[in-house]
């Protein structure tokens, strides 16, 4: 039995959310997300409070209806507050640097990385002297900013035995001792 799937959602004053023809639309500051649902599936709205419920206990509705109702809970999560990602640069002459949509990596390699972000991506870089480059990206898509993170990340990902690579802010790196002499 879903646990994740049967807890409720909560709706804000500042989300507007419908529900019609298995599509379920989230609106809210100035934002609009979409996604369609399996056959069967059917969203109720009482009170501000939103409910997923399954066809049947089949297998595979019980996979979906949880991943359903934490998709949904990120759609309206998105239009209300959005998400936020911070990386963390470590290592000597790692830098970063954003001209509108294009972030430039500088990691070590003999070229410079540049990439493309999507239009639902903001992207910003810090930095300061004595301290390590931040790039902090922000959107309202949770699962397309977990992707370009992903993306990003799969550079320079950092290693146990000095701590270099990009790693998220806060993260904690588990260290191994290097060669005994």
């Amino acid at each position: 039995m879903s646990r994740i799937g049967q807890s409720q959602i909560n709706i804000p004053s500042a989300a507007a959310v419908e529900f019609k023809d298995n599509v379920i639309t989230v609106k809210g500051n100035n934002i609009e997300m979409t996604r369609e649902l399996n056959e069967g599936f059917d969203v109720k709205i009482e009170d501000g409070v939103l409910t997923v419920v399954r066809p049947d206990d089949s297998k595979t509705n019980r996979a979906l209806h949880g991943l359903y109702r934490a998709l949904i809970n990120n759609m309206i999560v998105g239009v209300t507050e959005g998400f936020k990602k911070q990386l963390e640069l470590v290592g000597v002459g790692y830098r970063a640097s954003n001209q509108g949509q294009k972030l430039d990596l500088s990691l070590g390699f003999s070229h410079n990385i540049v990439i493309e972000l999507p239009q639902e991506i903001k992207v910003e870089t810090l930095t300061e002297k004595g301290k390590n480059p931040i790039i902090t990206l922000s959107s309202h898509d949770n699962q397309l900013l977990g992707m370009i993170v992903a993306k990003i990340r799969s550079y320079r990902k950092p290693e146990p035995y000095k701590g270099k690579g990009i790693k998220f802010v806060g993260e904690i790196i588990r260290r191994k001792a290097g060669k005994s002499a």
